[in-house]
């Protein structure tokens, strides 16, 4: 699933940034017009300092790039239901032309997006989406399904099946954790009727609040086997405690995270496998789907669109665009990839 890109996220970084102010000061002639060919694209991630978001961020920066548009980057420090509610007034006041968000609640900031929406900004969520009414197209890094089964399977396997399990998850109101998590418990009930799952706990994308859950569920459930966390942030929040404590090599980790964050962990044994997407082509996709949305190349389902070195993809029934199936890495592949 992963292309061959490799951006030098430094010199990504340095171009935003030259495009930042100019972004500030109102990008395109107006929403979603980009008249003069220069596409304004706005990314609103749940939460600055993530370095999930940092990777998907400097991807939709290159995209821009490559078609000679304006980036700019802003979001909250925190990643509350409606925190990101002003940066979305902002931008449709300054009237960029596309607003690229991972939504932090999928109603709470419907009400923003309907504002910029009604002034002409493309609206395209990514890695976490908001109702479908309030965005125009929503880019997936894969399935629920597929990244359900994917940690299902990934816990199981390295607790032979059998067990007490927790769910270390992002915030309660995240979208896309808690239609994973959902699909997670069926799988377990349908497949894996020796795996308990005993606690659903919620770290808020935060590394010393998932930091100190993941010493709450050890401390609550002694004999617990297993942690999944779906998020990057949990999961090296996790892998951090365990691989200090008593408990590194007896309790298995797995979920979501990027290869740079866990090789240390991978590497001494705190854990076994994990899996996603690469962020930086899903950020570098959403990019290339709101271009095609401002210049008319897609306008809705069925439009086909080119998105630079990743090729063709094709807006579904849904308003969704597709990245790909998630990875797993472990020992033997992790350091074939940088971010």
């Amino acid at each position: 699933m992963f292309s061959t890109r490799r951006n030098t996220l430094g010199a990504v970084a340095t171009a935003a940034a030259a495009v930042l102010l100019l972004a500030a000061c109102g990008g395109g002639d107006g929403g979603g017009t980009a008249d003069d060919g220069d596409v304004s694209v706005t990314f609103l991630p749940k939460n600055l300092g993530n370095p999930y978001f940092d990777t998907s961020n400097a991807g939709g920066a290159a995209a821009v790039e490559e078609f000679g548009g304006t980036f700019a980057e802003v979001g909250p420090t925190e990643a509350s239901p409606t925190s990101q509610v002003s940066f979305i007034e902002t931008a449709a006041q300054q009237a960029v032309d596309a607003l690229v968000v991972s939504a932090n609640d999928p109603e709470a900031i419907c009400d923003a997006l309907d504002e910029a929406s009604g002034v002409g900004v493309k609206i395209v969520t990514f890695d976490s989406d908001t109702n479908p009414d309030c965005r125009d197209v929503f880019v997936n890094q894969a399935t629920a399904e597929g990244i359900a089964s994917a940690q299902v399977d990934l816990i199981t396997e390295q607790i032979g099946d059998e067990g007490q399990i927790a769910i270390l998850s992002a915030s309660a109101n995240a979208t896309n954790q808690n239609a994973w998590i959902e699909l997670m418990e069926a799988d377990l009930e349908a497949n894996h009727p020796d795996v308990e799952l005993v606690e659903i706990a919620y770290g808020d994308d935060d590394d010393q609040t998932s930091f100190d859950k993941t010493a709450a569920l050890l401390q609550t459930y002694p004999d617990l086997k297993g942690i999944v966390s779906p998020t990057t942030v949990g999961i090296a929040a996790a892998a951090r405690y365990l691989s200090t404590s008593e408990y590194q090599g007896e309790v298995a980790l797995t979920g979501l995270g990027t290869p740079n964050q866990m090789r240390e962990y991978v590497k001494d044994g705190t854990v076994e496998a994990f899996a996603l997407w690469n962020p930086e082509d899903l950020g570098y996709l959403a990019a290339h789907t709101a271009n095609a949305l401002v210049t008319g190349e897609a306008s809705g389902p069925g439009d086909s669109f080119e998105a630079g070195e990743l090729g063709t993809f094709e807006i579904d029934d849904d308003g969704v665009v597709l990245l790909g199936d998630p990875f797993v890495f472990d020992a033997d592949n992790i350091d074939d990839f940088d971010f």
